[in-house]
């Protein structure tokens, strides 16, 4: 692992903490250092997902297999994954934990970004989806607990859980 971000590290720590088998991820540059790490992984299938929705389907079935798979997108894909997150896991109860990346805060250079991930944490409220926030008012020594303490979470209360992480500072 070449990238010595400590926000980035902190987030492998708690990907290393949950031991997954599976790790699904839509590519992204803000998530390239972490997903490179799942990649490099042993005894780990880490693959590209084509849409947050088709992840959703792929997370479940794994999960409903018994095994150990996170996914890791970006929030600005949260609008696609609504309607399939609220109507499959969410509704049935099937455990799922996916790493999602905050964009649109401070330091973010994409202008577009800023409309949609201003609002996501409002749109998960109001679909009743539970998230834990990774951000500057968390110290970093707490954020590999907090992603393998949601993982346990998801798997406890048999729902979807999102680690929203700003990596990207502020």
């Amino acid at each position: 692992m070449t990238d010595a971000d400590p926000r980035r590290l902190a987030l492998i720590h708690g990907i290393e903490k949950i031991d997954p088998r599976y790790v699904l991820y839509l590519p992204s540059s803000t998530l390239k250092h972490i997903i490179d790490h799942c990649l490099e992984r042993q005894d780990t299938r880490t693959f590209p997902i084509p849409r947050e929705e088709e992840g959703i389907g792929i997370l479940s079935g794994l999960a409903l297999a018994g095994q150990r798979a996170i996914m890791i997108i970006q929030d600005n894909g949260v609008g696609n994954l609504l309607t399939a997150l609220a109507t499959f896991p969410q509704a049935y109860h099937i455990p799922q934990l996916m790493i999602v990346s905050q964009r649109g805060g401070l330091g973010e250079y994409n202008s577009m970004i800023h409309t949609f991930c201003e609002h996501v944490e409002a749109i998960l409220d109001a679909a009743q989806i539970r998230y834990f926030k990774l951000d500057g008012k968390v110290p970093l020594e707490d954020w590999p607990s907090t992603v393998s303490r949601a993982y346990d979470y998801s798997a406890t209360t048999h729902r979807p859980v999102l680690v929203l992480c700003n990596l990207m500072g502020g």
